[in-house]
């Protein structure tokens, strides 16, 4: 079991945040219907040669004075974890850009903010 205290994201572009939460979803392979009228049983599939590699979306506590790189080129990302495995951390690493920003600013508690990364291209995994 792997424990996500001191996982930590970084941008090319210099972004920092402190982190909440990072959940990378939708990395989907469309898989191809190849079933025709002599199939029998059941439907047939093959995978796609393309994958998506889905999204970022990143909780982290909000400061006022950084300005996201919400307008920004696709740039590097890099999500470390730790890994109790080899003692180490391990890296997911590719090309993303921000396509949504949104803070909150409640009274008496932390300011947070939530931001979606779409990962574009191969994701590089490192162990």
């Amino acid at each position: 079991m792997e424990i996500g205290t001191g996982a930590t994201i970084t941008f090319a572009s210099g972004f920092l945040a402190e982190i909440l939460d990072i959940t990378w979803s939708g990395i989907e392979r469309i898989s191809i219907d190849k079933s025709h009228m002599g199939s029998t049983n059941a439907k047939e599939f093959m995978p796609g040669d393309l994958f998506d590699p889905g999204e970022l979306e990143v909780e982290l506590l909000f400061a006022a004075e950084t300005t996201p790189p919400f307008n920004s080129a696709p740039e590097a990302i890099t999500v470390t974890l730790p890994s109790e495995g080899t003692g180490g951390t391990s890296t997911w690493a590719a090309q993303g850009f921000m396509t949504g920003f949104e803070f909150n600013a409640p009274l008496e508690d932390r300011q947070t903010a939530t931001a979606t990364i779409k990962i574009s291209g191969a994701i590089t995994v490192t162990a």
